[in-house]
C-alpha cells in the first residue's frame, strides 16, 4: 500500500490472483481450488470461480501453516498429491507447476519453489505431518531454512526448484510485469 495506496494494492492483488489462476489453469494438472478468506462470498472470488472453473473454499482460522495444512488435508483425502500456491508471485508458471507435479509423482514427499526472501511460493506434497507446519515463524527469512530442518527431522525426501521473488514489499514491485500493475507505482529513490 505505501507505492500503490489502499484502491492500487487492492486493484494489484485481484490481477495477481486471476494471473495466479490462470497459470494454475494452463499447467492442466486437474482440479483448481481458491482457498478464500474470510469468506468465499467476496464478487472476486466469485467471478473467479466462475472464469476459471475453480472450486471455493473458505480458509480454516489459525496461521498460515494451519491453514495450508488443512487445504493440503482435504486436498491429499482425494488426490495423490497437492500444489498449493500463494498468489504474490507472478513469476510462477505452468513450467514450475508441472515440473513439482512430476516430481511428486516421481515418488517424492514434497517439492518447493523457495521465495527469494526466505520463505516459499510453492509447496507440493504427497502427504501433510502437522510439524511440518507447526510453531514456523511465518513471513521471515527463516521459513525455508526451518522447513528444510522440519522435512529432515521428518526423514522426508523432498526436491526444490529454483527460487523466485514474490511481492511483499513496495520494493517487489520491480518484478511484477507491467501488464499486471493498476499504475504506475510511486517509487521513491530508496525504495527501487
Amino acid at each position: 500500500m505505501p507505492a500503490l495506496g489502499a484502491h492500487g494494492a487492492a486493484a494489484l492483488a485481484e490481477r495477481l490472483l486471476r494471473h495466479t489462476l490462470a497459470s494454475a489453469c494452463a499447467a492442466e494438472l486437474g482440479p483448481v481450488e481458491l482457498c478464500c478468506t474470510p469468506d468465499t462470498e467476496h464478487p472476486a472470488f466469485l467471478a473467479c470461480a466462475r472464469e476459471f472453473n475453480a472450486t471455493l473454499s473458505r480458509q480454516c482460522d489459525g496461521d498460515l501453516g494451519q491453514r495450508m495444512a488443512s487445504a493440503a488435508r482435504r486436498a491429499l483425502a482425494r488426490a495423490r498429491s497437492v500444489l498449493i500456491i500463494g498468489t504474490d508471485c507472478p513469476a510462477l508458471a505452468p513450467t514450475q507447476l508441472n515440473t513439482a507435479a512430476r516430481i511428486l509423482n516421481a515418488g517424492h514427499d514434497a517439492v518447493f519453489v523457495p521465495a527469494t526472501d526466505g520463505g516459499y511460493v510453492l509447496l507440493g506434497l504427497r502427504r501433510v505431518d502437522r510439524h511440518l507446519f507447526s510453531a514456523i515463524r511465518w513471513g521471515t527469512a527463516t521459513v525455508m531454512t526451518e522447513t528444510r530442518k522440519r522435512l529432515t527431522e521428518l526423514g522426508w525426501q523432498w526436491a526444490e526448484l529454483p527460487a523466485l521473488p514474490d511481492i511483499d514489499e513496495p520494493a517487489d514491485l520491480r518484478h511484477v510485469p507491467i501488464a499486471l500493475l493498476p499504475a504506475a507505482p510511486n517509487l521513491s529513490p530508496d525504495e527501487e
